[in-house]
């Protein structure tokens, strides 16, 4: 009878911990992205303009969510299940060990020379607040409220007054998502406010039919995000860094921003949403589609930009399953010649960006590379440069290719290393007369 006891009380117990197990999921460890390029001569040090900031190995991003959690609010855990609520929070990521120096990692951060993989850990994540789903109301609860003015206040204290916000790709759990903010947070030299969205991937390429289905239930909850960051936060400007499978979800819910919003003057409408660089790095969304958002949305955003690797194996596999090309690996086939005429205009005329990513020109970049946008340190400089700077492809140090009859693409010279140093300088000097991002935000395409 004891033994039968304990065996119904403890089942509860065993089944909660295996369903924290199967639904949180289980992934590699990340390790520290490469050190961006621009930092590895050490000429640049990131970390040495923040002078206020208490430093450590410890980084901490904001986050939204529609995970369903577990656990405390104070460490919480989110499963791979939809939940049309936000829930929003604090990830505390630690970088190295627990005994690591800060001093250690600022030198290997601002060089390229590593001796090993330094590990980034989840240490904790504190739900602050939930914001429901269904008819929206524009007051914010006390909880809500409180967040953003956590949030606000780290903008207050940023050197760049902006916001990024961060959407990953499938098959990523929660951890995966905050470790990957994390480190585009470090290398700004914790300058930058950086925000997390963590959508329900299920964490399995075996589940990928499943993150196209949770990503496009997604869309409605991450526009009303959106919204609340207008609303509620003190962003200068709102940029987005979207990657893989991430843009099936920014794609549309810009184009439904845009559509919600058909009557009212696009220049009020551009103001209050104060989007600033859309960023899609090897995006997973039907080629021909994300063109038909772009038309949809292009005049919200201050500037749009697709970086592309035309041998892409991830997106050749994603081609396959979806029966259509990729953004990231587009066959223009697909188009008829209206389209086809489109694009072509819009790379020259419109503010959009074409980058193409080309492994033969980029020394280490390997041939099917699909994560060019964090492990190849010319690419994550280009995107460093370009989120704190504002500033376009011919005054970060990009080549352009382009005829009468193409479309007109962006792509790294061999000599891009030797091109970064008076880049940065003259930027520098730029946000030095002008204010961060002042200078070639508003330069000539």
């Amino acid at each position: 009878m004891y033994r039968q006891m304990k065996k119904v009380d403890l089942f509860p117990i065993l089944f909660a911990a295996l369903l924290l197990v199967t639904m949180t999921g289980c992934q590699p460890t990340v390790y520290l992205m490469p050190t961006p390029e621009a930092l590895t001569s050490g000429k640049h040090d990131p970390f040495s303009t923040n002078l206020e900031a208490e430093f450590g190995n410890r980084n901490h991003v904001a986050y939204a969510t529609n995970r369903l959690p577990v656990g405390s609010d104070d460490n919480r855990k989110y499963l791979t299940l939809f939940d049309n609520k936000l829930r929003l929070g604090v990830a505390r990521v630690r970088i190295g060990g627990e005994n690591d120096s800060w001093e250690a990692l600022r030198v290997v951060s601002t060089t390229g020379e590593r001796e090993g993989g330094i590990p980034l850990t989840l240490e904790k994540a504190v739900e602050l607040a939930v914001v429901p789903g269904g008819p929206r109301s524009d007051e914010l609860s006390p909880e809500a409220q409180a967040f953003f003015d956590l949030l606000n206040d780290a903008i207050d204290r940023s050197i760049v007054p902006d916001l990024t916000l961060y959407v990953h790709g499938a098959n990523n759990n929660f951890y995966r998502a905050s470790a990957q903010a994390s480190q585009f947070r470090h290398f700004t030299g914790n300058n930058s406010v950086v925000m997390v969205y963590a959508w329900p991937s299920a964490e399995s390429i075996l589940r990928y039919a499943v993150d196209v289905e949770n990503a496009k239930k997604t869309v409605p909850v991450f526009a009303r995000l959106l919204e609340l960051l207008a609303e509620h936060s003190k962003a200068r400007y709102i940029h987005i860094l979207a990657y893989s499978a991430g843009p099936q979800i920014l794609s549309p819910a810009l184009a439904h921003l845009r559509r919600q919003h058909e009557g009212e003057d696009i220049q009020q409408l551009k103001d209050r949403l104060r989007l600033g660089e859309i960023y899609y790095a090897a995006p997973d969304v039907d080629f021909k589609v994300f063109f038909e958002d772009m038309a949809t949305y292009i005049d919200l955003p201050e500037h749009v930009t697709l970086a592309l690797n035309p041998n892409d194996s991830v997106l050749a596999f994603s081609a396959y399953h979806h029966g259509v090309s990729r953004a990231g690996r587009p066959d223009d086939i697909e188009l008829t010649e209206e389209e086809t005429r489109w694009v072509l205009d819009a790379t020259r005329h419109l503010p959009f960006d074409v980058i193409w990513v080309e492994p033969e020109l980029m020394p280490g970049m390997k041939k099917g590379a699909h994560d060019f946008w964090y492990s190849h340190p010319w690419v994550s400089t280009d995107i460093l440069i370009q989120f704190l700077s504002q500033a376009r492809p011919a005054d970060r140090g990009l080549e352009v290719y382009e005829n009468e009859n193409q479309a007109r693409v962006w792509y790294f010279p061999p000599d891009y290393p030797e091109r970064i140093t008076p880049v940065i300088e003259r930027l520098q000097a730029e946000d030095a007369e002008n204010g961060p991002g002042g200078g070639s935000a508003k330069s000539a395409r």
